[in-house]
C-alpha cells in the first residue's frame, strides 16, 4: 500500500501509463499535470514497459540482503551468555564482547523478551 503522502497509487501509475503510452501524450506534460517528476514518470513507465501491470504495485524497500549483519558465531555468543547469566544488553556487551546496541538486535531477532516486559 502506498504511503499516505505519496503521489500515485498504483491506480495513477497506471492511469500515467495510459495517457503516454494508449493516449500519446509526452511523459513531461502526463508528469507536469500529475504532479510528479518526469524522472519518476519515466521509472513508472519503463516499469509498465518491462513488467506489465505488476511493475505498477508497491514493492518493499526491505533490502534483499544484509551484508554487514552479525556473524552468526556472535550472535550464538550473545545468546549463550544471556542464557547463562541473565542479565541486560549492558552486561551481555561486557562479557560477549559485542556492543550493547548489536546485543539489542541479536535479541530482538531471535525474539529473547526484555526483562522489563518478561516481569509484568
Amino acid at each position: 500500500m502506498s504511503h499516505r503522502n505519496a503521489r500515485l497509487t498504483p491506480r495513477g501509475r497506471l492511469l500515467l501509463v495510459q495517457r503516454v503510452r494508449d493516449q500519446g501524450m509526452p511523459v513531461a506534460h502526463v508528469a507536469k499535470a500529475m504532479g510528479i517528476s518526469r524522472q519518476c514518470a519515466h521509472r513508472w513507465v519503463r516499469r509498465f514497459d518491462e513488467e506489465g501491470l505488476a511493475g505498477l504495485e508497491d514493492r518493499s524497500s526491505r533490502p534483499h540482503r544484509s551484508p554487514r549483519r552479525t556473524d552468526a558465531r556472535r550472535e550464538r555468543r550473545v545468546l549463550a551468555a544471556r542464557r547463562k547469566h541473565r542479565c541486560g544488553p549492558a552486561q551481555l556487551a561486557l562479557l560477549s564482547g559485542v556492543p550493547e546496541r548489536t546485543v539489542t538486535r541479536v535479541l530482538r531477532r531471535a525474539g529473547v523478551p526484555s526483562f522489563r516486559s518478561a516481569t509484568r
